[in-house]
C-alpha cells in the first residue's frame, strides 16, 4: 500500500448518503468508513452480533463510537431501537444525555452500570419467555406478528477497563450471557477500550466478540490480543482501522469524522421532537429481592404505603420514579412499594418497555 502524499479526509455524510445504507434489509446500519479503494463500507449490527473497538488515545475511537450511535439514530426511530449509554470517562457519552432513544441517563458510575447490565439480561430472559410463547424464534419473528413493536436495544460502552477493575467478575458474567444469547432477543452490546490486555479483554468476551475493530495500538502484543495478528500498531491514528468481521477476515477501512458541533445540532434536534421516556428499573436494578417477606408484611400496614395506593389510583401511573418524587422516599422503598402493588393485584406486571397497567 502506497500512502496518499495529502490525507484525504472521509467524512459521515457521505456514507450515510449512499444508496447501500437506506436499503431495507439494513435493520441495524453502521457506516464504518471508507476501503483503500475509497468504496463506502456499511455493515448491520445485526450481522454482527457484538462489536469490539480497541485502541489508544488519539485513534479515533471515541469518534468511531459517535459515527456508530448517528448512523442508529439517522436511520431508526426511539420506538425501534433503544440505546443505552455507559461512560465511565464522563466527558464522550453526556452529550447524548436526554435523546428519545435511551432507555435511562447516561450512566457514569460503574456500580449502575452493572445493574444496568443486570437488568438487560433480565429483559433478554423475559423476551425468550415472550418469544417463546409466540412460537418464533427471534425478533424479526415476534415484530412481523405484532403490532406492538418490540425495540432493539443497543448497549454502549466507551471504557471496558474502568468496568473491569470494579467489577469484573460481576460484569464478565454478565457480558458473556449477553454475548451468548443476547442476539436472537435484539439486544447487541458495542464496547470499547484504550487497554485490550488479557484482564480487560478475557478469553470469555473474545470467544464472543467475533466482529472486532482495531485502531492504532502502542504494541504488537496489544494487536495479538484483539485481532488474534500484528498490524495494528502500524496503523497511521485518526480513524486509520483495522475491521474484523464474523468470518475473520480483516480489512483497513477509513473511518469518517462527525465534529462535536454537528453531534450537539443533532441532538438538540432529537430532544426538540420528544422527551426520553425512562425504564426506572435499570438505574437501581438489584439481581435478587434482598428483603424478606416480613418487612413486606410491616410496610403494607404502613401508612406510607396507603398513600402511595392513593396516589396511584388518583394519577393513573405506576412506576418508581414516579413514587420517589411524589413521595419523596428513596429508590429502594419506591422499588419494594411498586412490587408489593404487583402482589396485591394493584398494579400489572412491567410490559417489555417497562411500562405498568393499573388493574
Amino acid at each position: 500500500e502506497i500512502p496518499n502524499q495529502i490525507r484525504q479526509e472521509v467524512f459521515l455524510n457521505e456514507i450515510i448518503s449512499d444508496e447501500k445504507f437506506k436499503k431495507r434489509e439494513i435493520i441495524l446500519p453502521i457506516a464504518l468508513g471508507k476501503s483503500i479503494s475509497g468504496l463506502p463500507i456499511i455493515s448491520d449490527l445485526t450481522d454482527m452480533l457484538h462489536l469490539l473497538i480497541a485502541g489508544t488515545t488519539g485513534s479515533g475511537k471515541s469518534v468511531c463510537i459517535n459515527t456508530i450511535i448517528l448512523s442508529l439514530l439517522y436511520k431508526l426511530t426511539p420506538e425501534k431501537c433503544k440505546l443505552i449509554l455507559i461512560d465511565p470517562k464522563m466527558l464522550e457519552l453526556s452529550t447524548y444525555e436526554g435523546i428519545p432513544h435511551l432507555l435511562c441517563p447516561v450512566i457514569t458510575e460503574a456500580k449502575k452500570a452493572t445493574s444496568a447490565l443486570g437488568w438487560v439480561v433480565k429483559e433478554m430472559e423475559s423476551r425468550y419467555k415472550l418469544m417463546t410463547k409466540e412460537g418464533v424464534k427471534n425478533i424479526e419473528g415476534y415484530n412481523n406478528n405484532n403490532k406492538i413493536v418490540m425495540p432493539y436495544i443497543v448497549v454502549i460502552v466507551d471504557e471496558m477497563s474502568d468496568l473491569m477493575l470494579v467489577a469484573g467478575k460481576e460484569i464478565e458474567n454478565y457480558v458473556q450471557k449477553l454475548s451468548q444469547m443476547a442476539r436472537a432477543a435484539g439486544i447487541h452490546l458495542i464496547m470499547a477500550t484504550q487497554r485490550p490486555s488479557v484482564d480487560v479483554i478475557t478469553g470469555t468476551i473474545k470467544a464472543n466478540f467475533p466482529t472486532r475493530i482495531s485502531f492504532q495500538v502502542s504494541s504488537k502484543i496489544d494487536s495479538r490480543t484483539i485481532l488474534g495478528e500484528q498490524g495494528a500498531e502500524q496503523l497511521l491514528g485518526k480513524g486509520d482501522m483495522l475491521f474484523m468481521s464474523s468470518a475473520n477476515r480483516i480489512m483497513r477501512i477509513h473511518a469518517p469524522y462527525v465534529s462535536e458541533n454537528e453531534i450537539e445540532k443533532i441532538n438538540s434536534f432529537l430532544r426538540s421532537q420528544e422527551e426520553p421516556d425512562y425504564v426506572d428499573e435499570i438505574m437501581g436494578f438489584v439481581d435478587e429481592k434482598n428483603y424478606d417477606q416480613t418487612s413486606n408484611e410491616s410496610e403494607k400496614k404502613d401508612q406510607l404505603y396507603k398513600n402511595a395506593i392513593e396516589l396511584v389510583k388518583s394519577e393513573g401511573k405506576a412506576s418508581t420514579s414516579f413514587l420517589q418524587r411524589k413521595l419523596q422516599i428513596g429508590y429502594n422503598r419506591a422499588a419494594r412499594i411498586i412490587d408489593m402493588m404487583e402482589d396485591d393485584g394493584i398494579v400489572s406486571k412491567a410490559n417489555h418497555v417497562g411500562k405498568r397497567e393499573i388493574l
